[in-house]
């Protein structure tokens, strides 16, 4: 089933074409390789990396006699956290190599990986400031940049409020980055900041942490390595996280690990598999639901789990009742057999691993997938200990850090929400007024209410961001915006792709009425030129974070310190410093940066790390030192590759820890907590990384108990459930004497008259968190994980048909949710399903589309596409059908194809190539998202500033995907639509 995307033969209306556009002229193949000093087998070899040994890759020649500087800094690709290494001399890099000695990468690359030096040395990147004049690009100075587009900003605050402005940030920031980025957004005055987290895994988040506490990855990849059963569901490590997959290899060898795979479509990653499930794409929960009737039904359950740790698992058994072998397979087309035995090996030969990226994620019910996955981890007693979990791949390099940080429209830093006690936290740790931040809300002339009220209330998503700037407002029950949000009028884009998005024709709209567009970005992405705006939108060249110091936190929770490896090249800056150039022009630099330092407009990394440490102890990102992180990276050879825990011998500054300090890393740097590598994990003591489940929902629901039964974490003196810790409950148990002076003076301060309500996460001083680490406990107190969780939109995971179902006869028994506004902006799905069904959508779409990732590239395309190392490994925007489809409409391999999909304008077609193949089943098709540059069989090359152009263009998928949203994160739908396809 797996073939060839080509037969080897380079393809004149690809590459060569591609280039025919470029500033440098024409140049064929043989030219391009030539001039990029590679030859045809050496790319057919990169394409070939995997988890392989990678050679060293040399710029060459290296000046003899001249010092060859090594400094290690990380991929900024995927969210895996492989180490590179740069050879730096006279300040230039001139070659690279993958780190031996990293746990996590062990001296390999993915082909993206080995390529990373080509995004500082690229010939595609920006390289001053621009502006669009009347249609064409004129380049202007950092400082007029800065002053007209914060004159434009402080208009528009004048005229429409703060909240006229949305501000999309990136999962390529670091952590210093995201947080200074959020910051500004509350200093600016709004919670309308967002970024690829939204898009990837906000549902993920959602889901998780509705049921056990915190929304991250459980165990790690390493942990991997010590499953009995992998379960891969809606993730294709293979292409999307290449290096992840020596570590699920390495447990299915050594092992001899069952690796089911269950995916609509057979990828890479499901060739390796011991038992492959395809399923129609939309119907995770029946096929999750499946597995668990068969081990209820059988009695596998870990009865003894569920009693201590599981609160609600009788409402699950209710629901799951119904769905039969018989019902899952008329949804879903699995055959029951196949399912039993996927359940008995999944409850049975334990320890069993649950992975799953965007193909569980990126649905209409997105976050009650996850909440599925999590209770079938929970109903087999498969979380809290080695080998088990939920194994959460995320996609970009800093997806996870820039979530805990703040970049989402529901939270401040480190989850803390929007309230008032959680304003008052930060605006403690910023050492400003809680009045001051209030005042910088709401619009002009609004009262202190209204400013209150916009304060707290949930931002708008970057999935709806065109709809906040073309929708009416409305009022009432016809209201498509909330009160008192206007219209976007501007935005700001920092390390966002623009084709990432779905209904890219209505992006393109939405962006084409906005007054004001500001791209940050080493390179110009789509939001750059899929408008036809001739006017007010600026390109601002940002450094990548190859070229400037700072953290970042891979997927596993490990955060890892990378080394500024050159000086920002051509005329581009940090987006520290950006955002601190921009602080100063709009007023508020002076209070924002009071306490970090700041050099030559350039905020120090390190600085603003320990001011993240200060402030974030509710996800416990205090204990990360610069120093730590640091001493980390030096002495990578002393951690053990399975457990992350630095070895007996290792040097003294991190002996005792866990790789990268992974999150919660407890108390001050100086406590030393090791970090901890497996969540909830009893069978450890808290200080050497144990823990249990989080009590954030209270103690008690409707009578019933919602604290741990006879469980608790190794060496706890409290031997049953507990609330989290507040300095109430230390005067309770008399453990309040072990608090020094200086912190009962801190708890006392901060309380005031309320000091007993001061809890662990507010405690500036640490000792709440310290005396509890102290007596074996679980600061965020030890409670049952929730199967039924209340609170959320479905409390038991049900499932829905996708908005355009392919099955319109399932819509009545399944339908969408009703309507009903979230995040400032109002939710028709349920009228659009509707309408589908009337209007019998089905017939003239017969074909289920579905969107993923590709080995060679990472993201919306835009670096990766502009990598001449790449660009050659696939040169065309394809889609995958089936055979017999592909036969039915006279399609032959290769060929080109015309695709349209319900909501594209009448008449409308993207243009790409047909990859004929039983990768996907009949019915169904694949097209990869890291493409764009053409848009409804329109080049856009001309559109980009001279000489930024990608190497390799083509049409985006998500120009057909359609409407979609999940009820409790706005996630968008890009895994199950309808389209059509004919030959071209």
């Amino acid at each position: 089933m797996l073939i060839k995307r080509s037969e080897g033969k380079v393809s004149r209306t690809g590459l060569a074409s591609a280039f025919a556009g470029l500033s440098g002229g024409a140049m064929d193949r043989r030219g391009f390789l030539r001039k990029s000093g590679i030859v045809a087998s050496g790319l057919g070899a990169l394409g070939a990396l995997g988890a392989g040994t990678v050679k060293k890759a040399d710029a060459g020649p290296m000046q003899p006699g001249v010092a060859v500087v090594k400094r290690k800094n990380i991929c900024t690709h995927c969210s895996v956290g492989c180490t590179v290494i740069a050879e730096v001399q006279n300040g230039v890099w001139v070659g690279q190599e993958p780190a031996w000695e990293s746990p996590i990468n062990r001296g390999t690359h993915c082909a993206k990986g080995a390529a990373v030096r080509e995004l500082v040395h690229g010939d595609r990147r920006l390289k001053y400031p621009m502006k669009l004049v009347n249609g064409q690009w004129t380049r202007l100075s950092w400082d007029q940049a800065i002053n007209e587009i914060g004159d434009k900003l402080l208009d528009i605050r004048a005229k429409a409020g703060p909240d006229a402005v949305f501000l999309l940030g990136s999962a390529k920031f670091s952590n210093e980055g995201a947080y200074l980025y959020r910051k500004f957004a509350a200093f600016w005055g709004t919670n309308n900041v967002d970024h690829q987290a939204r898009i990837c895994h906000s549902t993920t988040v959602a889901g998780v942490a509705n049921t056990w506490g915190y929304g991250a990855q459980t165990n790690s990849y390493n942990d991997i390595r010590n499953a009995k059963t992998i379960l891969i569901m809606g993730g294709n490590p293979a292409e999307a996280h290449p290096v992840s997959l020596q570590h699920v290899l390495q447990g299915k060898e050594i092992n001899r690990a069952n690796l089911i795979v269950a995916d609509p479509r057979f990828t890479r990653t499901a060739a390796h598999a011991t038992e492959y499930v395809r399923f129609r794409p939309g119907t995770d929960i029946p096929v999750l639901w499946g597995i668990l009737w068969h081990i209820f039904e059988n009695g596998w359950e870990d009865k003894e789990f569920i009693r201590q740790r599981v609160y609600g698992m009788e409402d699950v058994r209710k629901e799951v009742a119904k769905w039969t072998p018989a019902e899952v397979e008329r949804v879903s087309g699995v055959p029951g057999a196949q399912l039993r035995k996927v359940a008995e090996m999944f409850a049975k030969q334990k320890p069993a691993t649950l992975v799953w990226c965007m193909g569980m994620t990126q649905k209409t019910v997105g976050t009650a997938n996850v909440r599925a996955a999590c209770i079938l981890l929970l109903a087999t007693g498969n979380v809290g200990s080695p080998g088990t979990g939920a194994n959460i791949f995320r996609g970009h390099c800093n997806v996870q850090g820039a979530t805990d940080l703040g970049l989402d429209v529901t939270t401040l830093p480190a989850y803390y929400g929007l309230d008032e006690g959680a304003w008052r936290h930060w605006g403690r740790v910023w050492d400003v007024s809680y009045e001051y931040l209030r005042g910088r809300f709401g619009p002009p002339n609004a009262d202190d209410a209204a400013r209150k009220r916009m304060m707290e209330m949930p931002g708008i998503t970057t999935t709806r961001y065109f709809d906040a700037i073309l929708l009416e407002p409305g009022s009432g029950d016809t209201a498509n915006l909330v009160a008192g949000q206007p219209n976007f009028r501007a935005m700001l884009v920092f390390g966002h792709g623009g084709n990432t998005v779905t209904r890219m024709p209505e992006a393109a709209k939405g962006l084409e009425k906005l007054d004001l567009l500001v791209v940050a970005d080493p390179h110009p992405t789509t939001f750059a030129v899929l408008a036809n705006r001739r006017d007010n939108t600026y390109l601002l060249p940002i450094c990548t974070q190859f070229e400037c110091d700072g953290s970042r936190t891979a997927s596993n929770r490990s955060v890892q310190w990378g080394q500024k490896i050159v000086e920002p090249i051509f005329e581009s800056k940090t987006d520290y410093e950006v955002i601190y150039r921009l602080a100063e022009k709009l007023g508020f630099a002076n209070e924002m940066f009071k306490n970090i330092t700041v050099k030559a407009k350039v905020p120090e990394p390190e600085s603003v790390l320990r001011e993240i440490n200060r402030g974030a102890w509710s996800t416990g990102y205090t204990g990360q030192s610069p120093e730590r992180l640091k001493a980390h990276m030096a002495n990578q050879g002393a951690f053990d590759i399975v457990t992350l825990r630095a070895k007996p011998d290792a040097p003294p500054e991190v002996r005792g820890d866990y790789y990268g300090l992974p999150w919660p890393c407890w108390g001050t740097p100086e406590l030393r907590h090791p970090g901890t590598h497996i969540l909830y994990n009893t069978n450890e003591h808290v200080m050497d990384g144990g823990g249990t489940f989080r009590a954030r929902f209270g103690v008690e629901r409707n009578g019933v108990s919602l604290l741990a039964e006879g469980s608790y974490s190794k060496g706890s003196e409290l031997t049953d459930g507990y609330p989290e810790f507040t300095y109430a409950v230390l005067k309770r148990l008399g453990w309040d004497k072990d608090l020094t002076e200086a912190e009962r003076a801190t708890i006392e301060r901060i309380g005031g008259a309320n000091a007993d309500r001061v809890s662990w996460a507010t405690d500036l001083s640490g000792g709440i968190i310290r005396v509890a680490l102290k007596h074996g406990c679980s600061p965020f107190g030890n409670a049952k994980a929730r199967a039924n969780a209340w609170n959320l939109p479905d409390p038991i995971p049900v499932h829905r048909e996708p908005i355009y179902s392919p099955r319109p006869d399932l819509v009545a028994q399944y339908p969408t949710r009703d309507n009903f506004m979230a995040h400032r902006v109002r939710n028709i799905g349920k009228t659009i399903q509707e309408r589908a069904v009337a209007n019998n959508v089905a017939r003239n779409f017969p074909i289920v589309l579905t969107s993923g990732r590709l080995v060679e590239y990472e993201g919306g395309g835009e670096e990766t596409r502009s990598n001449k190392w790449l660009a050659e490994l696939q040169q065309d925007m394809f889609i995958e059908i089936n055979t017999q489809d592909a036969a039915e409409r006279n399609i032959r391999d290769g060929q080109w194809v015309l695709v349209n999909g319900p909501e594209m304008p009448q008449g409308k077609f993207i243009r790409v190539k047909a990859l004929v193949t039983d990768r996907v089943g009949r019915g169904v098709a694949f097209m990869p998202f890291h493409f764009a540059g053409w848009f409804m069989q329109e080049d856009q090359r001309r559109k980009y500033p001279a000489g930024t152009d990608p190497i390799v263009l083509g049409e985006s998928v998500n120009t057909v995907t359609t409407y979609g949203f999940d009820p409790v994160t706005s996630m968008q739908e890009t895994k199950c639509t309808l389209c059509q396809i004919r030959a071209a």
